[in-house]
């Protein structure tokens, strides 16, 4: 082949691969464009879509129509009942909607509704309406209780056992469906293969009054969760900004809960729980060690300190893989806005008063001074 030949041949190969390259970029664009085309369409016709379902049904149809929100209903329940009678579009939208804006207290009651209301009109009057019956049952579920004392108030005032209670808040059908009514509170990590009750530490203690004679158990755990994804929410942003995860911050709150019923030790606490996790040093708390044995007992022995579980804090580093109990809002305030100290350790003496120490030869002297 001649020297001529070779350079055209060359040359062609060039062309050639030009060609494909120039294809190949056109193919990219088309996907590239596609793909954009498709976000942009989803984007305005979800916008579009929650836009309208915001909106009346029928702006021109005043025709009254009755509805009756039983007492105790959750805001899915109403969500659903004014869905069932034609007020609103969709159920979910007005779910989300509520809790967006951070709105849930309903009042139960009878209602005169109509297809021309606006989702913020009806919103409106379920705020305003009144309450015209008298508590069923009353049952206040004090801080720092676990699931399983939970379950044991609610089956000596109710019509169920505490079998029947742990068996629904254990179900795994029925925490997939609290996790999609609460996405932002219930994350994938209370499905943690080494968490012993995913809703451990979610039912916020405080008083609840049922209007039925036999509330269901699903009705009164979502009521219980509700409840705590209301708290969670006024205080989502700051839980952010601190880095921790939702489950990060109930199980934090749960721990400073367990360390002292007295609120104002809690910022205190906390501060040294934070101060620990900073430095990377073990929290070594003791309710971690309890709720890992699963009994109640008055004194940590050394031979307890060495149980073997994810959720004793002696043994693993930083926070346990859950919450050990239920908590007050205060304890979660703790968390947020931990006292600043440069305070490692703390101890209580058997008067109930806290001593706090820089250094662990200062934390032994108060050991000796006010324990032993």
């Amino acid at each position: 082949m001649s020297k001529d030949d070779k350079h055209n041949g060359f040359q062609k190969n060039l062309i050639q691969r030009a060609k494909d390259a120039s294809k190949v970029r056109k193919i990219v664009a088309i996907i590239i464009v596609c793909f954009t085309l498709i976000l942009i369409i989803g984007g305005i016709s979800g916008y579009l879509y929650i836009h309208s379902a915001l909106q009346p049904i029928d702006e021109e149809n005043s025709t009254p129509v009755e509805v009756e929100i039983p007492i105790g209903s959750s805001s899915s329940t109403i969500a659903g009942i004014l869905e069932e009678n034609g007020i609103i579009k969709d159920a979910r939208v007005f779910r989300f909607y509520t809790k967006f804006n951070n709105v849930n207290e309903f009042q139960a009651g009878n209602y005169t509704f109509n297809t021309a209301m606006s989702m913020d009109e009806i919103i409106e009057s379920l705020q305003h309406g009144r309450i015209i019956v008298d508590a069923v049952h009353t049952i206040t579920i004090p801080e720092g209780l676990t699931v399983d004392q939970i379950a044991e108030i609610y089956s000596e005032q109710l019509s169920f056992s505490e079998e029947d209670f742990l068996e629904v808040a254990n179900d795994p059908d029925f925490i997939e469906e609290l996790m999609e009514e609460y996405p932002s509170l219930l994350t994938e990590d209370i499905l943690d293969e080494d968490i012993r009750t995913p809703l451990e530490g979610y039912m916020f203690a405080s008083t609840y009054e049922f209007y039925e004679e036999e509330p269901s158990i699903e009705s009164i755990i979502d009521r219980m969760v509700e409840q705590t994804n209301s708290i969670f929410q006024q205080y989502e942003g700051e839980i952010a900004d601190r880095g921790f995860t939702p489950h990060e911050a109930i199980t934090f709150a749960s721990v400073v809960e367990k360390e002292t019923a007295h609120e104002e030790e809690r910022a205190q606490i906390a501060g040294v729980f934070q101060n620990r996790l900073d430095e990377d040093i073990q929290l070594q708390t003791d309710p971690t060690v309890l709720y890992a044995k699963g009994e109640h007992q008055a004194v940590v022995t050394f031979d307890d300190l060495e149980t073997e579980s994810p959720y004793n804090t002696y043994l693993v580093d930083g926070l346990p893989v859950g919450p050990i109990s239920n908590f007050a809002e205060n304890s979660l305030k703790a968390v947020i806005s931990p006292e600043d100290s440069d305070y490692l350790y703390f101890l209580h003496d058997e008067d109930g008063n806290i001593h706090f120490a820089e250094t662990f030869d200062e934390h032994v002297e108060n050991r000796e001074k006010y324990i032993n």
